[in-house]
């Protein structure tokens, strides 16, 4: 058994514990019912946590504020091969290209490289056992998934990002 593939093992067993509704709301709901998303917007946001929960879907806010993960293989981006831009769901920074997207087989989608070097922060996270980079929005800080080393060329990395938490406007 590869790294790559003893890491997506522990990541399903970590995640299999999931027990929300993995129904993302759609584009227009949320941004009436969220005055932070804007996808031209580019100052950092700074909310209480305790508005977060006011402003965002139940199923984002479990992922992108309180760390959660979304269950393997049941995200609706996850084998899309639709040409676009992936957007953070909570303020609609911009994340990935489309063309960094790849099949990587752990149940999540995966990228190779972000738009920018500010659209992700990074942290270590060191929960279920593991020490693992966390990737974080550059304008909201909400929590998107992890990052790896085993990635396709040129970067040979791998952002495992949770997809309630990605947003998608087809070009």
């Amino acid at each position: 058994m590869t790294t790559r593939n003893f890491i997506c093992l522990l990541l399903v067993i970590a995640a299999s514990g999931c027990s929300f509704s993995q129904q993302k709301p759609k584009e227009a709901t949320m941004k009436k019912v969220n005055p932070i998303y804007s996808r031209t917007d580019t100052n950092k946001v700074s909310v209480p946590e305790s508005e977060w929960s006011k402003i965002l879907d139940p199923n984002v806010y479990k992922i992108a504020r309180e760390k959660g993960t979304e269950r393997p293989w049941t995200s609706e981006f996850e084998k899309s091969k639709e040409i676009g831009t992936y957007y953070c769901a909570v303020c609609g920074n911009p994340l990935f290209q489309s063309d960094t997207k790849f099949e990587s087989g752990c149940g999540w989608p995966s990228f190779f490289k972000p738009i920018s070097e500010t659209s992700i922060i990074y942290h270590t996270d060191k929960t279920h056992g593991m020490i693992r980079t966390e990737v974080v929005c550059g304008r909201c800080d909400s929590h998107l998934g992890h990052v790896f080393d085993d990635g396709p060329p040129p970067t040979h990395k791998r952002f495992c990002i949770n997809g309630v938490v990605l947003d998608f406007e087809k070009k």
